[in-house]
């Protein structure tokens, strides 16, 4: 698995865009940020898992590492390309755009709820 693999496999994704977050390439979707890629010193991507999804990715393969601090506490998924199959990466990254998705959705029906309040 490479950089271009990942690229490809996020960005295949309904909607998926590819911008750039605190110096380092992440992908979109549903207004949210639910992959990135980064260099320390080599390649690897990171998913926006929940944690019980990472915990489960982590068992099945060395390739997922939990992100250090909060944000590994918060699903934050480290994915080694040289570690990672393309069908298992595919399915993680494809829970991370889902997570995306359902945290917009959630979002946009609380700011609803909130107009009709005022009303």
């Amino acid at each position: 698995m490479t950089e271009k693999d990942f690229r490809r496999i996020v960005l295949a994704l309904a909607g998926a865009v590819e911008g750039a977050h605190m110096g380092h390439p992440d992908f979109r979707a549903h207004g949210r940020i639910f992959a990135t890629l980064r260099h320390e010193p080599t390649t690897f991507g990171v998913v926006m898992l929940t944690p019980e999804q990472q915990q489960r990715f982590v068992k099945l393969s060395r390739a997922f590492t939990p992100e250090a601090g909060a944000w590994g506490r918060g699903g934050c998924t480290r994915v080694s390309f040289d570690a990672v199959d393309e069908d298992t990466l595919g399915e993680a990254v494809t829970l991370a755009w889902q997570n995306a998705a359902e945290k917009s959705a959630a979002k946009n029906t609380a700011k609803k709820s909130k107009r009709a309040v005022r009303r």
